[in-house]
C-alpha cells in the first residue's frame, strides 16, 4: 500500500421513509457538510468525489450528474458505483484504494438513497430472469423468509430469539438520533404479535425502506493527522462475488458449506493476523436486512460455532453492554437507505473508535471494528477499521 488511509470526517442525514421537505441532490448535501464539518474542510479542499446508490430503486438516471455542486464534485474526478446492496461499502472500497495508490491524499465518498423517488420492490423483482432468479419474485421479503426459515430448521432457533435481536435493534435505535425506525419497543411479545409478510418473516423482523445520505472523508496519512485530532484507519477491505442461486445462508440448508461471508471474513482476518474475532475486534456493525440475518451471519463471520448465533442472543453477548456488540446503532432493521447502508456500517463502526457514538457507545473500549455489507446477489465487502495502526 502507497499510503494509510483513514477516516477523518464523517457526516448522516437523518432518515426518514419520506424526505419530501428536499430533494435528492439537496438530501445528499445535508451528509456533505455535516462530515466536511466534521473534518473541518471546505468543498475546495476535496479532491475527488465517489458516489453511490441504487438508482433503479429511485428511477433517476445517473443522479450523480445531477449533483455536482451539492457534493462539490464540480470539475474534479471521481467515480460513481453500484453493485447492489453492497454498492455503500464498494464506493468506500474505491475511494480507499484511490488515497491508498496516492492518486489522491483527500477524498469524499458518499452513499446515499431516496427511496420515496421510487419503487424498490418493483426494481428487484424486474432485475432478475424468470428462470434462474424465481425466487426473487416476491423480492427481498421472499428470499429473507426463505433464509429465515432454513436458518430455523438447521439451528434450531426459535421465534423468540429473532424477537430479543430485535429488541436489541430498536434499544440501539432509540438512542441513534439519526436512526430511522425508533419503535420503543418494551418486550418479545410485541415483536411476536406482528403479522407475517412471508412466513416465518414478521413485519417486525423486516428492514424498512430509508431515505438518506452518509459522506465520509478520507485521507492518506500525512494529511490525516494534521486534519483530525481522531482519525480512524482502514486496515483491509475485502470483497466476494457470488452468483444469487448460491445466495449464502440461503440456500445451504446445514450452515457448513462455505460462502461469501465466511471466504471474505476468513482473508481478512488471515491478512491482519486475527485469529480469535470475539477477541481480537472490539464490536461489529454488519448488514442485516432481518433479524434472523443478523443471527446467522454470527457464524458466517466466525463469532461462534455454526448454529449458535442463537445462542450469542440468549447470553446477551451482542448487546451494547455485552461482550461483543452487534449494531448498537440500531443496524439495517431499523435504518435502511440502501445505497447508504454499508457506508453507514462503516461511519458508525467509526463512531465506536472515536468514542463518539453518543447514547449507542458501547461500554467496552473500542479499538478494533469490523464493518460488513451484503448484496442481493450475495456479495460480501468486509472492512476492517483500527484507532492505531
Amino acid at each position: 500500500m502507497g499510503n494509510r488511509v483513514a477516516i477523518v470526517g464523517i457526516g448522516q442525514t437523518y432518515h426518514k421513509s419520506n424526505r419530501k421537505d428536499v430533494t435528492q441532490p439537496e438530501m445528499v448535501a445535508e451528509a456533505v457538510r455535516a462530515a466536511l464539518a466534521d473534518a473541518q474542510l471546505k468543498a475546495k479542499d476535496i479532491e475527488a468525489v465517489f458516489t453511490a446508490n441504487m438508482e433503479t430503486f429511485e428511477g433517476i438516471y445517473l443522479p450523480d450528474h445531477q449533483m455536482v455542486d451539492e457534493t462539490g464534485a464540480f470539475g474534479k474526478p471521481g467515480l460513481k458505483v453500484c453493485t447492489g446492496g453492497t454498492a455503500g461499502a464498494s464506493v468506500v472500497e474505491e475511494g480507499f484504494h484511490f488515497v491508498a495508490s496516492g492518486l489522491f491524499d483527500v477524498a469524499l465518498v458518499i452513499g446515499f438513497e431516496k427511496q420515496d423517488c421510487g419503487d424498490t420492490t418493483a426494481a428487484i423483482t424486474a432485475a432478475v430472469t424468470p428462470v434462474w432468479g424465481k425466487g426473487v419474485a416476491t423480492g427481498a421479503i421472499g428470499e429473507f423468509a426463505k433464509q429465515a426459515l432454513t436458518y430455523m430448521q438447521r439451528s434450531g432457533a426459535r421465534e423468540e430469539h429473532a424477537a430479543m435481536v430485535r429488541l436489541k435493534a430498536d434499544k440501539g435505535a432509540c438512542r441513534n438520533p439519526y436512526a430511522h425506525l425508533k419503535l420503543g419497543l418494551k418486550s418479545i411479545k410485541e415483536v411476536l404479535d406482528s403479522g407475517y409478510l412471508v412466513w416465518p418473516l414478521r413485519f417486525l423482523d423486516f428492514c424498512p425502506q430509508s431515505s438518506g445520505a452518509c459522506a465520509l472523508v478520507f485521507a492518506s496519512e500525512h494529511k490525516a493527522k494534521k486534519i483530525h485530532k481522531k482519525p480512524v484507519w482502514i486496515a483491509d477491505i475485502v470483497t466476494v462475488h457470488q452468483e444469487p442461486f448460491r445466495a449464502g445462508s440461503f440456500g445451504d440448508p446445514t450452515g457448513t458449506e462455505e460462502y461469501s461471508q465466511d471466504i471474505a471474513v476468513e482473508r481478512l482476518y488471515k491478512r491482519n493476523g486475527i485469529t480469535n474475532p470475539i477477541r481480537d475486534i472490539c464490536m461489529a456493525e454488519i448488514y442485516e436486512p432481518s433479524n434472523w440475518e443478523e443471527m446467522s451471519h454470527y457464524e458466517h463471520y466466525h463469532f461462534c460455532p455454526k448454529n449458535e448465533g442463537w445462542k450469542m442472543v440468549e447470553k446477551g453477548m451482542t448487546e451494547m453492554d455485552g461482550e461483543f456488540p452487534v449494531n448498537p446503532s440500531g443496524g439495517v432493521i431499523s435504518t435502511n437507505p440502501i445505497g447508504a447502508t454499508p457506508t453507514i456500517r462503516v461511519a458508525e463502526a467509526a463512531l465506536q473508535i472515536r468514542g463518539d457514538a453518543g447514547e449507542h457507545q458501547v461500554t467496552r473500549d473500542v479499538h478494533t471494528a469490523l464493518a460488513t455489507a451484503l448484496g442481493g446477489p450475495n456479495w460480501t465487502v468486509a472492512t476492517l477499521l483500527r484507532r492505531s495502526l
